[in-house]
Order: structure tokens, then C-alpha cells, then sequence
């Protein structure tokens, strides 16, 4: 190599040097930045010029360095992992969400709760069989009936409330995910260009990262990386971006709460999601915020039993449902005594019956009157049938209350009634054994995502320590070049200028 090749030689490392300091500059400037992956300079050395001829002998030295490009320190494998728990994290915090709010509206266990409203109820009608024709212990049980009936009301509507908030987060879930997927089809054809002009895309494949991760957060999507630095992301198997063109999902079906009764269980206007382009055909969403809001939107399904499985906000309601009716059916079998008496709760049948349940009499006298008819009615029916009962309004009201510790017999059948606060306390155990459950789920999920996030960013995140050394070392490298540099030139200075100077 000539001396004028030293001089090549050390303004190469000058830029060498200084390509790292920007580097490093960048990822000082961006240590905050959410999503920012840390960078490095990648170099390698020029090899010696090679020449084999008559006037050449010996070896020489390389030509210095080349800046082969800026590297992006990210983890394919750490990012798939980000949005894999990511997808899951957000299946069961939807769930998980839904359910404890269900679950705090029925205020159980607690004074407010319809367990105590019931316990009053009971009591109350024990004490119009010791005082008939008392209008306060009447007006009482009126009171009480009432409030059970708004109270179980109330708990339906707060189930039918979060059917509601979560069909609106489907919508706005999905409008998220088809502006999250035209962002990365804009940035994919960005990214390709520039990949292939030699630049560096590793800013713009940041902004993409985070925008796959939502999608994954949102969808359960899966990201294929393509050799020309371009990504395809499927959604239940079907591509929703494919290099620079994005496919639009669109939410269908009900905007009310359906399948909450046996009748409608397998009713049309099931919620789903669909390809814009094709609405009627409903696609499998593998996971995370929308796959968990579509599940609590399922129609209820049934058990043999006839109450509902509990999966669903619907199954929520449809055994509100169950309730009101069998404390309808219970409470005025015992009250009537007959098929000629009067009953004591109505259940609207032209909507739920959770909504529907209302009392029947409207005034203590009223009660009394009903008490007194149903007794004369069931004596009447016993001495026509030839035997000897005599009901009458006192033993009626005992009964009633005697329905609360499952004691109560039904007159036409003679068969023992089950206790309505024992069906109640079953209804929110099971949803609390349901909320605890998806609780546990999400807490699991959170922290498998957390250590996921934890382990990216231990990779990717940027260390203001290992970049000072750095800085120190480009620093120190880009001082030793320009000294060689330095002395290039006063040895080319030497021969130019002061060659042939001797013993002049």
C-alpha cells in the first residue's frame, strides 16, 4: 500500500468512528422511547490489496474499515413470545373484567345483597301469620316483595349493562385492529423500499413491531416475517395484512342481549367478526381483547338441570331468569293453596322474567283479602274432595315462610318445594366460583405477558452505561484515526517538500 493509501486507510476509521457516535447518540437521545429497539454499527475490515507480478514482494496491510450497516438488537423469537401471552393476557383480562363487575352488582355476601332481601322476606311472612289482618306486618312483606323483585331486576340489567359495553368494545376493537393493520401494510411498503434502496428501516420496523403486538393483543394474530423485510399477519388463518395491502374486519349480529332463555338459546344475531368483503361469513378469532368479549356474548347455553352453564353473560342472566320464575312458581303455589286461589307474584311472559317479576297486591288490606280467599278456596276444595283440612290465612303465611328454609310443601302435589334462597345462593356461587376462577386465569396470563415483556426488554431496551462505553470507545477510535491521519501527512509532507533538500 503507498503512504497516500494510509491516508484512505485512516479516513475510513474517522467514518467508521463517527458512524458508531451516531449510533450511540441515537439510542441515548431514545433511552425513554416506548418501543425503541437499541442499535449498533456493524463494520468489517477491508482486506489487503493482492498483486502478484515481477516488481511486487511482500505483504501489506488492509485498507481499513467498512461500515457494513446498523444493526437492530431485537429478538424474533422474543417478540413472537411479547404477543403470544400478550393475545392470552388479553383473552382473560376481557373475561375476567366482565365477570367481576357482574359479580360486585349482586352486592353478595353482604346486607344488600338479595340473600338478606329474602332472609327479610321470610320473616316477614312469618310475622303476618302471628298478626292476620295486622296491616303493618302485611305492608312489610309488600315492601320486602318489591324490593326483591327490584333488586333481582337490578341484577339482571347490570349483566345486560356489561352485554352492552362489551358488544360497543367489539366495534371499537375492531376498528382499532383494521387501523393498526392499514398502518402496518403502509409501513411494510416503506420498510421494503428502503431495505432495498440499502437503507436502514430499523425506526420503522420499531413503530411496526408495536403495531403487530396490538394486533396480537386484540386478535390473537399470528406475524410471518418475509425475506424482503416485509410481514404478512393472519387472523384466524386468513391473512388480514399481506405485504403492502390490508384486509378490513367488520362486527356482526345482535346489539342486544339474546339466548337467555331456553326458547332462544340458539337464537340468530350471534356476535362474530367477518371479512368486510364478505360480512356473512363469520371468522375464527384466535385470541386476546376481542376473542374474550365475543365469548362473553354467546348465547347461553343449558345444562339438564335447566339452569345455565355460567360461561357467558348471557348464561348470567338466563339464571337470573331460571330464579325469578321458580321463586314465582314456589311462592305461589304455597300462597294460592289451589287452582282457584289468587297469586302472589306475576312474571311478565313477553320479556325476561328477571325484568318481569312483579307483586300482585298492591295494599296490605289487598294481601289480607288474598289470604283470607285462599284460604276459604283450599278449605272448600278439601271438603269437597272429603277431607277434613281446614286452611286458613295465618297457616298460609307460615307456609310461605317456612318456603325460605326448604320446608314448604306444594298443596297439589304434596311434595316438598326447594328452598328459593338455597336456588339464589347456588346462582351466586356459581358465579363467583366463575369470577374466581377467570380471575386466576388473567393473573396467570399477566404475569406469563409481564416476564415475556420483561425478557424483550432486557434485549432490546437501551443501557445509558454500556452506550457511555461506547461512546467513550468510538470517541477514543475516532482521536486514533485522526492521529494517524496526522502522521500520514507529516510524512508525506517529509517526502513532498523536503526530498532532495539535504546538504543543500
Amino acid at each position: 500500500m503507498s503512504t497516500f493509501g494510509g491516508l484512505n486507510t485512516a479516513y475510513s476509521g474517522l467514518l467508521a468512528a463517527r458512524q458508531g457516535m451516531d449510533v450511540v447518540g441515537q439510542n441515548i437521545a431514545n433511552a425513554g422511547t416506548e418501543g425503541y429497539t437499541r442499535q449498533r454499527v456493524t463494520t468489517s475490515s477491508v482486506d489487503a490489496v493482492t498483486r502478484v507480478g515481477l516488481f511486487f514482494s511482500g505483504v501489506g496491510a488492509g485498507q481499513g474499515v467498512s461500515v457494513t450497516g446498523i444493526a437492530r438488537l431485537g429478538s424474533a423469537s422474543l417478540d413472537a413470545q411479547v404477543r403470544a401471552t400478550a393475545a392470552i393476557a388479553g383473552f382473560s383480562a376481557v373475561r375476567a373484567n366482565a365477570f367481576t363487575a357482574v359479580e360486585a352488582a349482586t352486592h353478595e355476601p353482604g346486607t344488600s345483597g338479595l340473600s338478606a332481601t329474602l332472609a327479610k322476606f321470610w320473616a316477614g311472612w312469618q310475622d303476618v301469620s302471628n298478626n292476620v289482618g295486622n296491616a303493618a306486618p302485611a305492608g312489610a312483606v309488600l315492601s320486602q316483595a318489591n324490593a326483591v323483585a327490584s333488586q333481582l331486576a337490578s341484577n339482571y340489567q347490570a349483566a345486560a349493562t356489561e352485554w352492552s359495553s362489551q358488544r360497543s368494545s367489539v366495534d371499537s376493537m375492531v376498528a382499532e385492529v383494521n387501523a393498526a393493520a392499514t398502518q402496518v401494510a403502509g409501513l411494510n411498503s416503506q420498510i421494503r423500499m428502503t431495505v432495498a434502496a440499502g437503507g436502514s428501516a430499523n425506526e420503522l420496523l420499531d413503530k411496526r413491531s408495536a403495531l403487530t403486538t396490538t394486533i396480537a393483543a386484540l386478535t390473537g394474530g399470528v406475524v410471518s416475517e418475509q425475506p424482503d423485510g416485509t410481514v404478512n399477519v393472519f387472523v384466524g388463518g386468513n391473512a388480514l395484512v399481506s405485504g403492502d395491502q390490508a384486509q378490513a374486519l367488520v362486527a356482526v349480529g345482535a346489539k342486544t342481549m339474546t339466548g337467555t332463555t331456553k326458547d332462544t338459546a340458539n337464537a340468530a344475531g350471534t356476535v362474530s367478526v367477518a371479512w368486510a368483503r364478505s360480512p356473512g361469513t363469520a371468522i375464527a378469532v384466535d385470541g386476546g381483547e376481542l376473542a374474550g368479549a365475543l365469548s362473553l356474548l354467546s348465547p347461553a347455553t343449558f345444562k339438564a338441570d335447566g339452569t345455565a352453564s355460567g360461561s357467558t353473560l348471557a348464561d348470567v342472566a338466563a339464571n337470573y331468569n331460571v330464579f325469578a320464575t321458580s321463586l314465582a312458581t314456589s311462592v305461589n303455589a304455597v300462597y294460592k293453596q289451589s287452582t282457584a286461589g289468587p297469586e302472589f307474584f306475576d312474571v311478565n311472559s313477553a320479556g325476561p322474567p328477571a325484568l318481569g317479576l312483579s307483586v300482585i297486591p298492591k295494599s296490605a288490606a289487598e294481601l289480607s283479602a288474598a289470604l283470607t280467599a285462599a284460604g276459604t278456596a283450599a278449605t272448600a276444595a278439601a271438603t269437597a274432595a272429603g277431607k277434613p283440612a281446614v286452611t286458613t290465612a295465618g297457616s298460609i303465611a307460615d307456609s310461605v315462610s317456612q318456603l325460605g328454609a326448604g320446608k314448604a310443601v306444594d298443596p297439589a302435589t304434596g311434595l316438598a318445594l326447594a328452598s328459593p334462597s338455597a336456588d339464589w345462593t347456588n346462582v351466586v356461587t356459581g358465579l363467583a366460583v366463575t369470577t374466581k376462577a377467570e380471575l386466576q386465569g388473567a393473573s396467570l396470563a399477566d404475569i406469563t405477558s409481564t416476564a415475556a415483556v420483561k425478557s424483550q426488554l432486557s434485549n432490546a431496551s437501551v443501557d445509558l452505561d454500556e452506550e457511555n462505553v461506547s461512546l467513550l470507545m468510538f470517541q477514543h477510535a475516532y482521536q486514533g484515526a485522526a492521529r494517524v491521519m496526522t502522521a500520514v501527512d507529516e510524512m508525506l509532507d517529509v517526502l513532498i517538500n523536503k526530498t532532495g533538500l539535504v546538504g543543500r
